[in-house]
């Protein structure tokens, strides 16, 4: 059992993974995060299932669970549904070839000199890390899309993943986003009001303090006022002042009678006012239950338009969807109909001699094995999208322009003909194309001979290297 630790270590459960997952009698796991980057690569004996989560959870949370074949077994769907991720598997089971070009590519990214990493050190680790790396791959455009409209956003690397993790399960790349974004301000919001509390408990403590403080000070001057001496001359002060006071109590009665009268005359304003202020809040409560009433209004009038926007925009994405399937049913049904043909070879186009294009090609016209292919644009072909179409098993190829010499190279290693489309004549119909059965098979022929006459020259270059190498070790013995 093994686990490389020359790769990045895990920052926390919570990250989220994509598991490339080999079952068998030795299973293979490979882990990478979010960016692509390989956290773990292993391969375990007759290990049991509650081991495999346990290994998984340790580097971060699982979002999809990749496998190289399909369908998906059901090894891999229960360590899916126990981990509660998301399955890819290929619209075909990978090829050995492919594996060995997914894995040798993706470690030549990362590492400089990949043969000073013994990595993967057996087929389960190379299986599992190509699962990987194509999920990856297969999802790489969104998640670029996620970093680029995240940047607007100030959004932390967690919540990025959160944001992909959403847009993995089915949600849009703006309504993750707002989501997220929404999370983050009431989190905000929530450790503000936390503050807020914790500063008004230490002001009332505050408060509290002063206010026992301020009760000990009068229990204090209480006391002090008890001094006999204090009241001696306290006694002596006032039958000195006795004149004054009786002066200042008759005109303090003569103030006190100016301010009840006031008194009473502001108390009968008061009363107006309030009586004016009931008036003016039922007022108040009126405008607001008419301007409540036709917001509310307002809302579920946008809301119906927005509705029937979506519905029109759904209704023309359908009809269009209509359209193009019933070009290509058409399509295929021609396509059927010259296939009982004898004379007649139907032609499938492939517009680009690309990934993207050979996938189309095999979505519309369900390319399968010998079937004659059409690549109407050789522009950056190689040796790679030359080995996917191989593997699709096709008879022949037919080329517009000049390939590359790489992908001519494995045509010719897996006997693929590759005819000129000046040696034929095609006939253009319904998006495909025909070609006479006799002229086709006419030229099959002359490129398999051609292939021959080459190897027989190349064997026989072969052979006279060695004749010539053998007579001159000859001749240098006899020197001897």
């Amino acid at each position: 059992m093994k686990d490389s630790d020359l790769f990045l270590k895990i920052e926390g459960s919570h990250r989220a993974v994509i598991v490339g997952y080999d079952p068998g009698l030795t299973v293979g796991i490979a882990i990478l995060d979010l960016k692509g980057n390989l956290i773990s690569l292993a391969s375990f004996k007759e290990i049991r299932r509650s081991e495999i989560v346990s290994h998984i959870i340790n580097y971060g949370r699982a979002v999809l669970i990749a496998t190289d074949v399909f369908p998906a077994p059901k090894n891999v769907k229960k360590i899916a549904s126990t981990l509660n991720s998301k399955i890819w598997s290929p619209y075909r089971s990978m090829s050995v070839e492919s594996k060995i070009y997914i894995v040798d590519s993706y470690l030549q990214s990362i590492f400089t000199d990949k043969n000073s990493f013994n990595l993967p050190q057996n087929a389960h680790e190379r299986d599992a890390l190509a699962a990987a790396v194509k999920t990856y791959r297969d999802y790489l455009k969104k998640f670029q899309q996620i970093e680029k409209r995240a940047e607007k956003t100030d959004l932390s690397y967690n919540e990025i993943d959160s944001v992909k993790t959403m847009v993995i399960n089915g949600t849009s790349i703006s309504t993750a986003i707002d989501q997220i974004v929404i999370d983050g301000e009431i989190k905000k919001n929530d450790s503000n009001k936390l503050n807020k509390e914790s500063k008004d408990i230490i002001t009332y403590g505050n408060s509290e303090s002063e206010r026992d403080i301020q009760l000990d000070e009068g229990k204090l001057d209480g006391k002090l006022s008890n001094d006999p001496n204090r009241i001696i001359n306290s006694n002596l002060n006032d039958n000195a002042s006795i004149s004054k006071l009786n002066n200042k109590l008759k005109s303090q009665q003569k103030y006190i009678k100016n301010l009840k009268l006031k008194n009473t005359l502001l108390e009968d304003e008061i009363i107006e006012n309030q009586s004016e202020i009931s008036k003016l809040r039922s007022k108040i409560n009126k405008l607001h239950r008419e301007y409540t009433k036709k917001i509310l209004q307002k809302k579920e009038l946008s809301s119906k338009i927005a509705m029937i926007k979506r519905l029109q925009e759904q209704n023309s994405n359908e009809k269009a969807k209509r359209i193009e399937l019933e070009k290509k049913l058409e399509s295929r049904k021609d396509i059927s109909a010259l296939e009982l043909s004898e004379n007649v070879v139907p032609v499938k186009i492939i517009e680009s001699f690309t990934k993207e294009g050979i996938r189309e090609a095999f979505d519309r016209w369900k390319i399968k094995r010998d079937d004659v292919v059409l690549l109407k644009n050789s522009e950056g072909g190689g040796s790679q999208t030359a080995l996917m179409i191989v593997q699709l098993d096709v008879k022949a190829v037919i080329t517009m322009d000049k390939i590359s010499d790489p992908a001519e190279n494995i045509f010719k290693k897996n006997l693929i003909p590759l005819i000129p489309a000046s040696d034929l004549k095609i006939n253009s119909m319904n998006g495909f194309a025909t070609i006479n059965s006799k002229s086709l098979k006419r030229e099959i022929d002359k490129w398999n001979e051609n292939v021959r006459d080459q190897r027989k020259t190349e064997d026989e270059k072969k052979l006279m290297n060695l004749v010539e190498e053998y007579r001159a070790q000859r001749r240098r013995s006899s020197d001897q």
